[in-house]
């Protein structure tokens, strides 16, 4: 049904809903949502890149599934994966200008964030399709450093392991990053957490259009 499949952290209301909303997708339904109009912000254009991804954080990166594996295989592994480990607390999340898009970032200790993220990818590996020669070009077009290059070279993709860094991202590339930042972080303010608790996972799927569905919630061990 779906020609990619992805682990991530998706929110839960009431900042899912404002995420949907921001983006114009919601992944939790499968459907497109009307947009809010904001003073100084062309809302459509900015969340183009980022929409059909919806409003998550990458856990583990989009994969097609290597031969002989099918999406039930993935899904009871994905469950077993998360109920092996334990929630994780962040003291809250933040609007951070990440060269030229904004996301929100976690604030605190992110270590157990790291660990997990580390233990989904190498438990769900095994059903990730080798990546293309395309992929791993369009990948090598930015410089990597050699942690990066070892990492797109074993996982299929260079921000895992010691290169992860949990992003929530909520814009395109900005021609003005650093005074769109403002703007946006007003937006989300009322709505974030803090602490910010991640009790459990995602298991998303790519539809033929390019758009991102939620298949599955994914409880962490309580």
């Amino acid at each position: 049904m779906y020609r990619r499949y992805a682990v991530y952290v998706t929110p839960d209301a009431p900042l899912a809903a404002l995420g949907a909303a921001w983006l114009g997708w919601d992944i939790a339904t499968g459907r497109p949502v009307p947009q809010p109009g904001i003073d100084g912000l062309d809302l459509p254009a900015i969340t183009k890149r980022p929409r059909k991804y919806g409003f998550h954080a990458t856990v583990k990166p989009p994969m097609a599934l290597v031969q002989g594996t099918t999406a039930d295989a993935v899904l009871r592994a994905a469950q077993d994966a998360a109920l092996a480990m334990r929630p994780v607390t962040l003291d809250g999340l933040t609007v951070t200008r990440i060269g030229r898009f904004l996301a929100l970032t976690p604030l605190g200790d992110t270590r157990a964030l790291t660990r997990l993220a580390a233990h989904m990818v190498t438990t769900l590996d095994p059903f990730r399709a080798s990546a293309t020669a395309e992929e791993l070009a369009r990948r090598r077009a930015r410089p990597l450093s050699p942690a990066q290059e070892e990492n797109l070279t074993r996982w299929g993709y260079p921000h895992v392991m010691d290169e992860y860094r949990f992003h929530i991202t909520l814009t395109g590339a900005l021609k003005d990053a650093e005074g769109t930042a403002p703007l946006v972080a007003a937006h989300f303010a009322p709505m974030l957490p803090k602490p910010y608790v991640i009790s459990h996972l995602t298991l998303a799927g790519e539809d033929a259009e390019g758009m991102f569905h939620t298949i599955a919630r994914l409880p962490l061990r309580a």
